[in-house]
């Protein structure tokens, strides 16, 4: 078994908990590769790892490492940045918590050395995730079109609204007034299309909402389309420049920018080990459908 090790910045009470991970690989004899920015920033001068520890530094190496999962250490936004290292070369990933939710990375810190004895002894399920692909008529994020939680326009800075007029399968459907737009994945729903008023969509779904953000229209709601269809866009404003994001990442473009969005044909699999599962974590994590007469006192 091989394993991608990429990462970002921990806090220092977290500091024990990744120490045992990686001793835990170390015991178990476990080949195991660590990206290189992690690495030189996180690991290099607080873990005592060996000297001949193997780094990966891109892509193209990535792909060489022929890994059989990766390990995302940090909190749900350091999955999503795992995109850039994968791109369509998918591996199962396992997301370890040391962030703040963890909806994403559902094994915690304390249970890290736990769990690679349960990924040896087979003992998980995966859970597949749909992806976002990105089409335009100019170059925008470096070529890494993809996006787990969301494709979102919005105004730029403190700018007037704009208007963003909205297209399925070419077929005319609305024209948002409003900060902005969001097209969200299932995964995404609870994340800021759930902060817009969007509703949740359960992982296997196969649907995508559209969320208009501050819309200056009272009989303007979200909208919840099948995920066969591609989406496109017309932006106008007041403003000559917008922003688009895919995910945590962001562009600035014109109105000349064309812009179109639709399922991915690649999937992200994320490893769930016993007792890890969505509805739980909803509960759990959200505190969805809390309410004290659910609890006896």
């Amino acid at each position: 078994m091989r394993l991608a090790i990429f990462g970002k910045y921990f806090k220092d009470e977290r500091f024990v908990e990744i120490e045992s991970f990686f001793a835990a690989l170390a015991q178990r004899k476990i080949e195991f590769s660590v990206y290189r920015k992690y690495f030189d920033d996180c690991l290099r001068n607080g873990l005592n790892l060996p000297a001949n520890t193997k780094l990966f530094n891109n892509h193209k190496e990535f792909v060489a490492g022929n890994f059989d999962f990766l390990i995302s250490i940090g909190g749900d936004g350091t999955i999503l940045n795992s995109l850039e290292i994968m791109l369509e070369h998918q591996v199962p990933v396992i997301g370890i918590n040391t962030g703040r939710l963890g909806f994403l990375a559902g094994v915690q810190a304390q249970n890290a050395a736990q769990m690679l004895s349960d990924l040896e002894k087979g003992h998980y399920t995966f859970d597949k995730r749909t992806l976002l692909e990105l089409a335009s008529n100019k170059s925008l994020f470096g070529g890494v079109k993809y996006a787990l939680n969301d494709f979102v326009l919005h105004k730029k800075d403190s700018s007037s609204m704009i208007t963003i007029h909205t297209y399925i399968n070419g077929e005319f459907l609305n024209s948002y007034w409003s900060d902005g737009l969001i097209i969200s994945t299932p995964t995404g729903s609870t994340g800021y299309n759930l902060s817009c008023g969007g509703p949740i969509l359960y992982p296997s779904s196969q649907s995508l909402v559209i969320t208009p953000i501050a819309p200056h229209n009272l009989n303007v709601r979200p909208i919840i389309v099948s995920d066969q269809n591609v989406i496109s866009f017309e932006i106008e404003g007041r403003s000559s420049s917008f922003l688009v994001t895919l995910d945590s990442r962001s562009e600035s473009i014109d109105n000349n920018t064309q812009l179109a969005i639709k399922k991915a044909n690649i999937q992200l699999s994320l490893v769930r080990f016993g007792g890890d599962n969505y509805l739980q974590t909803l509960r759990e994590k959200l505190l969805w459908g809390y309410d004290n007469r659910n609890f006896r006192v």
